[in-house]
């Protein structure tokens, strides 16, 4: 299965909802663990941009 980002279930552009469903997680930890990222350093604002980028959507 293809990383992709979903259209539903999705707060911004569907990264932290797409990542989750690729590898079977709750998307409630996966935007926890993004907001930890940005909160240390903004590591994580680069991130969601690149993966908004790269990620196609469903």
């Amino acid at each position: 299965m293809a990383l992709k980002r979903p259209k539903s279930n999705r707060m911004l552009a569907g990264v932290c909802s797409g990542l989750a469903k690729h590898f079977s997680l709750d998307p409630t930890l996966v935007r926890l663990a993004w907001a930890i990222l940005v909160l240390i350093g903004g590591t994580g604002i680069l991130l969601y941009l690149l993966m908004w980028i790269i990620v196609p959507e469903e």
